[in-house]
């Protein structure tokens, strides 16, 4: 007869087994070249715990959009992230009739290069080779995710019954965000497993996306909704602008309907800002965002603005009830941005004309309107400071 020490005792090596698997991903993203020194390792010791069964399954998606986001657009980076996205979450097989969570947040991962990819869950499962198969043909050829959540991709394929939705819970990252620090957003409440946007923090915790975009932490935003008329706070202010820089939409983009013929955006303005000492940044650190508060959701600010006008195309779908003819304009915005490649005042102008605002402000909250009168402002303040200590 097999005594209860000895089955205790495999059950315990195949769990440890298990999760020596699911933790494939995490020597890829600490071998990463992008970063600051020791970013990468830091990354991916945090990301040990987005595998584990007590986590939340939309947490990893975020750590995903972090690694492109801290680390950099590189090879390496790309390809650690997808294997974070395609990670297999650690599970109890003895509880929940061992349950595979996947994210329903449809704003999850927010990068480019990570959407369309589904996870990889517990062998053991119900269905599990037709969801690791589905897996592995994604990562090697995204699927369409527009509006899509990564369980809604699951589902669409036929393997719903295998995994169980699971909305973001602030997401890995919101330590100051998410659907309870948008209190003022309640458009979003019980967004899920539908497809609609939950309102995630996390959905971008950093999404920089270039190997010299690290010089800035991506905090979570603190308080946006209550910060919506505090547009006085200067530039200059470092973070103590924190609830300025996450001001109202409304005031940060022009007034009015789209200049476009037949464009609705629905509840939402959609343009874009571009501007310096948002939350958790430096006082001199542009980066881009949503303009409008709705449309934001818990989306983070980015030094890539590909990452926002991603999210906000998205968006317009998920909760501002954009028709058609908007929708096209805001996909030929995000297209012109991409193919300009550039981090300046003049992208987020661009991408405001195409969806028909041209001429909105981009820097609601004051302070120097583009890096170059930054740069200009620094040198003046170091010239002054030279004269009267020379």
């Amino acid at each position: 007869m097999i005594s209860k020490t000895y089955i205790l005792a495999a059950l315990i090596a195949y769990t440890e087994a298990r999760f020596g698997q699911e933790q494939v991903p995490i020597q890829a993203i600490s071998q990463v070249q992008g970063g600051l020194p020791g970013q990468a390792a830091t990354i991916a010791g945090g990301a040990i715990s987005n595998l584990l069964g007590a986590a939340n399954s939309c947490d990893k998606l975020a750590t995903a959009d972090k690694i492109v986001a801290d680390l950099g657009g590189g090879a390496d980076a790309i390809a650690a992230a997808i294997g974070m996205v395609t990670a297999e979450k650690n599970t109890n097989p003895f509880a929940n009739n061992n349950a595979q969570k996947v994210c329903a947040d449809a704003t999850l991962p927010a990068t480019a290069e990570l959407r369309g990819i589904t996870p990889l869950i517990d062998p053991a499962a119900a269905g599990a080779a037709d969801v690791n198969a589905l897996s592995a043909s994604s990562a090697a050829a995204p699927l369409d995710a527009t509006g899509l959540s990564v369980f809604d991709l699951i589902s669409q394929a036929g393997f719903g019954d295998s995994v169980v939705a699971e909305n973001s819970a602030g997401g890995a990252g919101a330590a100051a965000g998410g659907v309870a620090g948008n209190a003022g957003q309640s458009g979003q409440a019980g967004a899920g497993a539908a497809g609609n946007a939950t309102a995630d923090a996390g959905a971008n915790a950093g999404q920089d996306d270039s190997a010299d975009d690290c010089a800035g932490d991506d905090a979570a935003t603190a308080d946006n909704s209550s910060a919506a008329d505090n547009s006085t706070a200067s530039a200059g202010q470092g973070s103590a602008a924190a609830d300025g820089s996450a001001t109202s939409g409304a005031s940060a983009a022009a007034g009015g309907a789209s200049s476009i013929a037949g464009a609705d955006f629905g509840k939402c303005t959609p343009t874009i800002i571009f501007e310096a000492g948002q939350p958790g940044r430096k006082a001199d650190e542009f980066t881009f965002q949503i303009a409008d508060t709705l449309a934001r959701g818990g989306q983070q600010d980015a030094l890539n603005p590909n990452i926002i006008t991603n999210a906000l195309c998205n968006q317009l779908t998920n909760v501002c009830g954009a028709n058609a003819a908007a929708l096209a304009a805001c996909a030929d915005g995000k297209a012109q941005v991409s193919a300009l490649g550039t981090r300046d005042k003049n992208t987020a102008d661009t991408f405001n004309a195409a969806v028909g605002f041209a001429g909105a402000v981009t820097n609601p909250d004051g302070g120097p309107a583009d890096v170059s009168a930054a740069a200009a402002t620094n040198a003046a303040r170091a010239m002054r400071y030279g004269r009267r200590h020379a």
